[in-house]
């Protein structure tokens, strides 16, 4: 028994190191290349990533499981991300196009139509599917550390973050990537503020609400699920706020009003009640009124309970004295203006006005600067989400919004996804020396592969106009960079670990028109591909550059525009069904347009006709010298060589001297009024 004894204590300690792989683990601390900062999605997303690197990292959770901010928010409880899981199609990259809540990995199956199968899931059931992704992808996550400090210090090593926990634990990173999300409430200060009550602590009851007049600050999806919990149970909801309502489907930004919240618009328009007005926020007063109340006459009547006015700061006397319980009668507006539309008291009184970036747990070494949008509630980062004033310091998911703040789906899990994967790509290339990820193609490849990314990539389709694909030229041969950041265009080289040749670069983006038209009237949609560059709805649009843009370009680009102005510009024309794969409106002007840019013959040849192609011409198509003249033509169809025959012969790639209309131009495509522009919009 003896002699098993080594054996045994051997496999005892092979087993505590795999329980313990890392002694930091198991005080509480140490150092790691990577810090990641919470446990929410967009934490968990990077965590997979660099898992998948075999990269030293931590991610650190305050609460005792993933995604905690569902378990509480939306408060009615209610996702608006949609999870179509029926689509037609087996392609996975396709169907994450239509599904709004599962993250990346390399499981199939890791896809939150596990956990629910509604369209509209409920928000339970977000944190149950985190979990599942954390436990079956084997992330090193941290629970119960609640950094409450975190500051930069300059080492031998170079710069590094050192973050403190509730037990003065430190955590010390090269690289920090805060995933802490938005949690807290947003708040406007104004006279009378005090008396508000707020999102994050109303009543979810609509019982609570029974023949109460109710009036919600903000007009966002938070405000609007609010009002419809409860319209069915107040007497009557009005909804106040400095802008009018947008609705996300005439912006087009997610963030907007959905449709699954809008209830509200109609007994607004059909005049049942409820109400919608707009005075700024930060120019009213709340008030409650000394007196318990007052009749038409002036004379007092008793009320049950307090009772809340809306009126104007500038009619409070002595403002900066009041709170919001010192009004009188003659500082109403009620009684300065009689048909103000909030002249009656309310009940309540809520505040919905969205989350902020939580800014207080950074010390000035490492606190990262305030968003010019986004009323500065979002740090402020570069094109690569980096802090413009703290390197070496990354934001993920929905605080990093500011970069696309509404205009792309940077703020939503279907959005920063893909956003937190380009961010990956930027830490590889700068601390591995990995370039971003690259397709090496033929440059007769081309024009498929780009009908494949369209057709199918979801990341481009979902950060619209933020994140696109770069095809370098190189002659013959091309390089394809997927989903690059696009404001960070001008840094290329250094960002991804690629070179720009003479030849250029062509840039692929998903794009909405920029006409402000009516959504659902009549000639709200183009499908002429003549006039691909009218396109209302999104639709891809290809950016051709002969060398990088500079940083001075970026900054003076067209209003509206994701790039600066090219050397060329082609739009394909938007199509119903998202389908851009049509031979007459999308793949002849595309073809037409990749070859201006590479100057060259993209047509895809017969082996026939190759082979004539070869005997009369000294340079034959591209084509035939990568196919056919490598023994790798296509096999002989006696239709389609007939049909070439009585076609006549075709002119060869960019033969000097020629000129004129192109024979091989299909007849029927003349007839219909075709040119050899292919709808090409090249001069600005």
């Amino acid at each position: 028994k003896s002699v098993h004894l080594p054996y045994l204590t051997l496999l005892i300690l092979i087993g505590c190191t795999e329980c313990f792989p890392d002694d930091r683990q198991q005080n509480g601390t140490g150092r790691y290349d990577y810090c990641v900062l919470g446990a929410g999605p967009s934490g968990l997303q990077m965590g997979y990533f660099l898992s998948r690197a075999k990269r030293d990292y931590v991610i650190l959770e305050r609460n005792s499981g993933p995604g905690s901010f569902f378990n509480k928010y939306p408060r009615h409880r209610k996702l608006i991300s949609i999870n179509k899981i029926y689509t037609g199609s087996q392609n996975r990259e396709f169907n994450m196009r239509h599904d709004w809540n599962s993250l990346l990995s390399d499981r199939p199956n890791l896809l939150l139509k596990r956990v629910s199968r509604d369209f509209f899931p409920p928000a339970d059931a977000f944190p149950v599917y985190l979990s599942m992704f954390e436990k079956e992808l084997g992330l090193r996550v941290r629970y119960g550390v609640d950094i409450g400090r975190i500051g930069a210090v300059r080492s031998p090593e170079g710069r590094r973050y050192i973050l403190t926990d509730q037990h003065e634990l430190d955590y010390t990173c090269s690289v920090l990537l805060v995933a802490s999300g938005l949690w807290v409430p947003q708040r406007v200060e104004f006279v009378g503020s005090d008396l508000v009550e707020g999102y994050e602590s109303i009543s979810t009851d609509p019982e609570d609400y029974k023949d109460q007049a109710v009036l919600i600050l903000g007009k966002g999806n938070s405000a609007f699920e609010t009002a419809q919990s409860i319209s069915g149970r107040a007497k009557l909801v009005h909804m106040l706020s400095s802008n009018p309502v947008r609705l996300a489907w005439q912006t087009h930004y997610v963030g907007d009003l959905r449709a699954v919240n809008n209830d509200l618009l109609d007994t607004y328009q059909l005049k049942s009640l409820d109400g919608l007005a707009e005075i700024p926020l930060d120019k009213i007063a709340i008030t409650q009124l000394k007196e318990q109340g007052w009749s038409r006459s002036g004379a007092k009547k008793k009320v049950n309970k307090p009772k809340f006015c809306v009126t104007l700061k500038k009619y409070l006397q002595h403002q900066e004295e009041k709170n919001g319980s010192d009004a009188r009668r003659a500082e109403t507006l009620e009684y300065q203006l009689d048909n103000f539309s909030m002249r009656k008291p309310y009940d309540r009184v809520i505040s919905c006005l969205g989350f902020r970036f939580n800014f207080s747990i950074f010390q000035s070494s490492a606190r990262p600067l305030n968003s010019d949008n986004a009323k500065g509630r979002l740090p402020r980062l570069t094109a690569w989400y980096e802090g413009d004033n703290t390197p070496g310091l990354f934001v993920l998911g929905t605080a990093a919004h500011s970069r696309d703040y509404r205009s792309s789906a940077g703020g939503f899990v279907h959005g920063f996804r893909y956003t937190v994967r380009s961010v990956h790509r930027v830490l590889e290339q700068r601390y591995h020396g990995n370039p971003w990820q690259s397709t090496e193609l033929s440059t007769t490849q081309l024009q498929s592969w780009i009908l494949k990314r369209i057709n199918e990539a979801s990341g481009p389709y979902q950060m619209f106009e933020v994140l696109g694909d770069v095809i370098l030229l190189r002659g013959s041969r091309c390089e394809y960079v997927e989903e690059f950041t696009l404001q960070a265009l001008p840094r290329f080289s250094s960002l991804s670990g690629h070179e720009v040749s003479k030849h250029g670069l062509i840039v692929l983006v998903m794009q909405y028109g920029k006409n402000k038209v009516d959504y659902l009237g009549r000639g709200r949609a183009d499908t002429e591909w003549t006039t691909a560059w009218k396109s209302n709805f999104l639709h891809p649009v290809l950016y051709y550059y002969d060398k990088l843009p500079t940083d001075e370009e970026m900054k003076l680009r067209p209003p509206g525009w994701p790039l600066p102005r090219p050397k060329a510009i082609h739009h394909m024309v938007e199509d119903f069904l998202t389908e851009w794969g049509t031979p007459i409106s999308h793949i002849q002007p595309l073809r037409r347009f990749l070859e201006h840019c590479v100057q060259t013959d993209l047509r895809a040849f017969y082996a026939e006709s190759c082979f004539r192609l070869s005997l009369a011409h000294r340079k034959p198509p591209l084509f035939c010298q990568q196919g056919y003249l490598k023994r790798q033509g296509v096999a002989r169809d006696s239709r389609l060589w007939q049909r070439d025959q009585d076609g006549g012969p075709m002119p060869t790639v960019r033969d000097e001297g020629t000129s004129g209309a192109d024979p091989a131009f299909p007849a029927h495509l003349a007839q219909a009024g075709a040119s050899i522009s292919a709808g090409l919009k090249l001069d600005f």
